[in-house]
């Protein structure tokens, strides 16, 4: 049940077995279905998920509509980190794409993990690194890029998961509407920048 989640913990420490055993117990299993929210905007974050199988992705409202920060797949980890931390409203959504099944642990038990544990502050430390990077790397493109350049970025970034987003979810993420998606779409298929 929790081989994958330890595979990515065994990838960054030399885990003992008296952790493994730690985390197994800590980390519980939660289904999402298809649009279930893991967390709505304006509630408290107060657990961190893994994700065994399937797709999220992370949105706010702006001027009354949605609109797409991030896809995170299989083998990453979840959360609204400002609201988990600070214990405090959400401005995040975060919206199973797809049917997902997670391994999500308390904001009370990952602190049990960093105190009780030889490793638990490194790994926490490099899940929150490599959020921290992921989301950089999304407001510089917001800030940097055009519509065909977040495209591109998007197919660079995520060109596996392709198939397995909507379009209009696409579209959100580039910051256009779906017409427009399909007119960079076609002006990138004939060469055009």
């Amino acid at each position: 049940m929790h081989t994958e989640l330890l595979n990515v913990f065994r990838q960054i420490a030399n885990l003992d077995t008296q952790e493994e055993d730690l985390f197994c117990e800590l980390f519980k299993p939660k289904f999402l279905k298809k649009g279930d929210y893991f967390l709505e905007s304006g509630d408290k974050n107060n657990c961190i998920g893994f994700i065994k199988k399937g797709l999220v992705r992370y949105f706010v409202y702006k001027n009354e509509e949605e609109s797409t920060l991030e896809f995170t797949k299989e083998g990453e980890f979840i959360a609204e980190y400002q609201s988990f931390i600070n214990k405090s409203a959400s401005i995040q959504s975060i919206q199973a794409i797809e049917d997902c099944m997670l391994l999500v642990i308390s904001h009370e038990d990952l602190q049990h993990i960093y105190t009780d544990t030889k490793h638990g502050n490194l790994l926490g430390r490099m899940v929150v690194e490599h959020r921290f990077n992921t989301m950089i790397n999304q407001l510089l493109s917001v800030y940097m890029h055009t519509p065909q350049q977040r495209y591109k970025y998007f197919i660079e970034n995520y060109s596996s998961l392709a198939q397995r987003i909507p379009q209009y979810l696409i579209a959100s993420y580039v910051g256009i509407k779906p017409q427009s998606l399909s007119r960079i779409r076609n002006r990138i298929a004939k060469g055009i920048s």
